[in-house]
């Protein structure tokens, strides 16, 4: 699994994994590989609820998921709400995954409380989708292009935008911003991966500049909610020119 602010062998695979040297990360995500409860059982709790309802509002009306969810649709990856979205009770230390697996996005319903929160998550677990919808992953063996996609989903969700980095109690000046992702890309290593810190850092450091410097499909950072609109629109533009090529 890939941390979002983490991939799922089946159940006796994953047994087994326990009993080895790594999990993947599926220990913080225990509903994985439970049999799926029913509907009306489902809706009973109050988190299920919630979650279904904010995220329905992110993906109607914030302006990151809307330009991810159009770019999967392009690259011939369309996402459908009922199946690509999971609420989910989680490990108290994470707040959403993506199984690729199952290509699914994994919501932590008992972490996610705010609108502002899943708007983050949501975007986050998108960008993971795009980079596996676009490129040949190689999410379970090779920690460098999990290295890669942790850098772009820090660098293009809004993960470090300067706000939450406040919020965090994060203060910086000159390359803040690079800081930032490069500590939340080693953090969601670490936390879904059992390997080193140092094995972390240095896959990180290694893939940094060509990860950070990828910014499709937004085409900038995106600081701000004013940024993805822009970034939108631009990207709503990019394909109306090349469908009168």
């Amino acid at each position: 699994m890939e941390e979002g602010e983490a991939d799922s062998p089946p159940a006796a695979e994953k047994k087994g994994a326990e009993e080895e040297e790594d999990d993947f990360g599926y220990r913080l995500f225990p509903e994985r590989n439970k049999k799926p409860q029913s509907f009306l059982v489902r809706s009973l709790f109050t988190f299920h609820n919630k979650c279904q309802l904010m995220l329905r509002l992110t993906l109607e009306t914030n302006p990151y998921a809307q330009l991810l969810l159009e770019a999967l649709k392009q690259s011939g990856c369309t996402v459908f709400n009922d199946r690509h979205f999971s609420c989910e009770n989680c490990d108290g230390c994470v707040s959403g995954g993506f199984d690729a697996a199952t290509s699914q996005i994994v919501l932590c319903q008992n972490n996610i409380r705010q609108q502002s929160h899943m708007n983050r998550v949501v975007t986050h677990e998108l960008i993971h989708a795009f980079d596996h919808c676009r490129a040949h992953v190689d999410w379970f063996k090779n920690v460098k292009h999990l290295a890669c996609s942790e850098i772009r989903a820090a660098n293009l969700s809004g993960d470090c935008t300067l706000m939450n980095e406040i919020a965090r109690f994060k203060f910086g000046l000159k390359g803040h911003h690079q800081t930032c992702v490069r500590d939340r890309a080693i953090r969601s290593i670490l936390a879904v991966r059992k390997v080193s810190k140092e094995t972390a850092e240095k896959a990180v450091d290694e893939v940094f500049d060509a990860c950070f410097n990828d910014l499709e499909p937004f085409g900038r950072i995106p600081h701000s909610k004013a940024d993805a609109k822009r970034a939108y629109r631009d990207f709503q533009n990019r394909d109306r020119y090349t469908a009168n090529l």
